[in-house]
């Protein structure tokens, strides 16, 4: 396993924009978890900080440095050193259950 594919401490993470996966401490609002999270730069309304990566405007998922424990980067999609899917080559009709 590469350096880069474990788990690294918060304070290497990269806070350039770029979409990261990090560890989320357990805590009393529930088990710890894993959530795909980005740096967010401060803008005039507030300070930056760590956000998921599924917010919208007006439901912004923040986190504080405390509930992060790790991070990682996101895994590339390198398609030579994939496995073809059992059902590459069927038929669409077989695949969306039209036959049943």
């Amino acid at each position: 396993m590469a350096e880069h594919d474990r788990w690294q401490n918060m304070r290497t993470a990269p806070r350039d924009g770029s979409r990261i996966l990090v560890t989320i401490r357990p805590s009393e609002q529930g088990p710890g978890a894993v959530d795909l999270a980005y740096w967010s730069k401060g803008d005039q309304f507030g300070e930056g900080g760590w956000r998921s990566s599924d917010s919208a405007p007006g439901l912004i998922i923040e986190y504080t440095e405390p509930e992060l424990k790790c991070w990682m980067p996101m895994p590339s999609a390198e398609l030579d050193h994939m496995t073809v899917p059992a059902w590459q080559g069927r038929s669409e009709e077989e695949l969306d259950g039209s036959g049943i």
